[in-house]
């Protein structure tokens, strides 16, 4: 099955991060002209050359997601340098503090919606009319199984991936008869760097890889996380004509978690 994916234009934000590296080393082996974020140039670089693509399939744009002209200004960039723009993937997140109610301030909620729910919305504010003139596009928000259950202390975390979840599904619905596809990826915990600070806020500094997994992944009916490469593959499936059909929905990758509701 052909993905046609190659020579598309793949906007990926967050692309330095645990998943958000694997999904540009997916596109590019793809064989798309993908556009990565990240908030320092530094990282940038060293992924772009990590990656080995021709300099002509690959660009890369300094932009924090909570600032929304830094947003605009990559995807006008991809736009300008390629002439089209195929592909949004929203994966920048912020997992945010681990803090009971009583002591969660505005600003704890501000800091973590900023990036997970207003960074989602500036993507495809910027991304949608650009797939319209075009009269295709896919867009993949990856959010979290925590779109869709609870846990004690995330209250920021969890209820921006709710938010990304219902802007999702509105926007789907908004540009569905314009041959745009918008779908979210929800994972439970997946080996990433982001996974580290969230075991390290539940078990503090010392804790082991046993104590981790006996934790968070024991949850899981398969008792392991995620691997960021399976995100990714779920992520070029989604974002190709192969899920053509597909709009609107939220995949779950959670080692059958979903089969336990």
């Amino acid at each position: 099955m052909n993905s046609n994916l190659k020579d598309k234009v793949v906007l990926i934000t967050g692309a330095i991060g645990g998943i958000g590296k694997e999904v540009a080393k997916a596109f590019a082996s793809e064989g798309s002209k993908i556009a990565l974020t990240s908030r320092t140039q530094a990282k940038l670089d060293a992924l772009i050359a990590e990656l080995d693509v021709a300099e002509d399939h690959v660009a890369g744009f300094v932009v924090d997601v909570s600032k929304e002209e830094e947003v605009k200004a990559a995807v006008d960039g991809a736009i300008a340098k390629w002439g089209s723009l195929d592909v949004l993937v929203n994966n920048s997140g912020d997992n945010g503090s681990y803090k009971p109610i009583a002591e969660l301030t505005r600003e704890d909620f501000l800091k973590v919606y900023d990036i997970n729910v207003f960074g989602v919305m500036y993507g495809m504010k910027y991304a949608v009319p650009q797939m319209r003139k075009q009269g295709k596009g896919a867009i993949v928000n990856i959010t979290s199984e925590g779109q869709f259950v609870a846990a004690s202390g995330m209250a920021p975390y969890v209820s921006s991936k709710h938010a990304a979840g219902g802007l999702s599904k509105c926007v789907a619905l908004e540009v569905a008869k314009e041959g745009i596809r918008v779908n979210t990826i929800c994972p439970g915990a997946v080996d990433t760097p982001m996974m580290r600070r969230i075991e390290e806020q539940w078990l503090g500094e010392g804790y082991t890889r046993e104590q981790a997994l006996a934790t968070f992944a024991a949850q899981y009916p398969d008792g392991k996380y995620a691997d960021p490469a399976e995100v990714a593959t779920a992520t070029v499936f989604l974002a190709s004509d192969l899920a053509g059909h597909i709009n609107g929905a939220a995949l779950r990758i959670d080692g059958g978690k979903v089969a336990m509701a």
